[in-house]
């Protein structure tokens, strides 16, 4: 159990059964009143976020997020399968738990996947991965007109922005954080 008091950002609680993320807390001591925690607090399940305040002296139970670290393999159209790396058993997932890291992920990548008792409910790209370039126009010289940089797709099906001198065919580094170019590899 933890007081809300004792609140710190990403630590995971369990409130009425539902599990939240805190995100942003803040301790409030009025002039006049009891001082209170305001929270901004994300529901993991959902995605859905909250402000809600608290008396410091509430007391919830911490929720145990399991991570494991599995390899994406295939998808069939509606579900997208994963293999555990230690006990080889395969998990297929639905697109709404995995829309989040698919455009980063090609077959056979290691990410990380978020358990709650038992149940999968958010998976994660590596922070940064090469992938290649499959289409976008070619830059010229002297066009810099724009602000030097250009749409292109990536072997996912991701669209980010690249400077004029990279590619088709190239590889490069994205940060999947923030969907940004990183460098050409």
């Amino acid at each position: 159990m933890v007081s809300a008091g004792d609140f710190r950002k990403g630590m995971t609680i369990d409130i009425d059964g539902q599990v939240w993320t805190i995100v942003d807390f803040q301790h409030v001591k009025p002039g006049k009143g009891a001082a209170f925690v305001r929270t901004k607090m994300k529901n993991v399940m959902t995605g859905a976020v909250l402000e809600k305040t608290f008396n410091p002296t509430e007391k919830f139970p911490l929720a145990h997020i399991e991570r494991k670290n599995m390899q994406y393999l295939y998808n069939d159209g509606s579900l997208y399968y994963f293999m555990d790396n230690e006990t080889y058993e395969q998990l297929p997932l639905n697109y709404e738990t995995v829309e989040d890291a698919m455009p980063y992920v090609k077959e056979n990548t290691t990410v990380e996947i978020k358990f709650f008792k038992g149940n999968a409910f958010s998976v994660e790209a590596p922070n940064f991965v090469e992938l290649e370039i499959t289409e976008t126009e070619p830059g010229y010289k002297g066009d810099t007109a724009t602000g030097a940089n250009k749409p292109a797709i990536l072997e996912t099906g991701a669209k980010v922005t690249v400077p004029l001198f990279v590619n088709q065919g190239d590889k490069i580094r994205v940060d999947t954080r923030t969907g940004e170019y990183m460098e050409r590899v």
